[in-house]
């Protein structure tokens, strides 16, 4: 039986790789060995971004709940439970929208929250 050679194949892995090192600075877009290096490093890079990105978005949107709590005289942590304590299920997220377009409903909100606290 012939034996058949990889050539082909190798070839394939090689243009996959390379692909995804397109726009890579010099050798790590040309040269195989060392594109696979940087493609391996940025796909793990790539998930790990894609998970810190809903923590850096839950960070901001505590922040801005924290700041317009604060304009009406309550930290977040009191306006988080006060809510808590009225029954209030709203996520962090719709909070946040609420806190920058609609300074009256966020009053209201955190009105209740104090008067469930107190």
């Amino acid at each position: 039986m012939a034996r058949i050679k990889g050539g082909m194949n190798a070839k394939k892995k090689h243009n996959r790789v390379l692909k995804l090192a397109k726009g890579y600075r010099g050798a790590r877009s040309k040269q195989y060995r060392v594109a696979k290096q940087s493609v391996m490093r940025a796909l793990t890079s790539s998930y790990a971004g894609r998970k810190q990105r809903k923590r850096q978005f839950r960070q901001l949107w505590i922040a801005r709940i924290n700041a317009a709590a604060r304009i009406n005289g309550l930290s977040y942590s009191k306006f988080m439970y006060g809510l808590k304590l009225a029954g209030v299920e709203m996520n962090r997220k719709m909070l946040s929208d609420m806190a920058i377009n609609d300074a009256e409903g966020f009053a209201t909100l955190a009105e209740l929250a104090k008067s469930k606290i107190a």
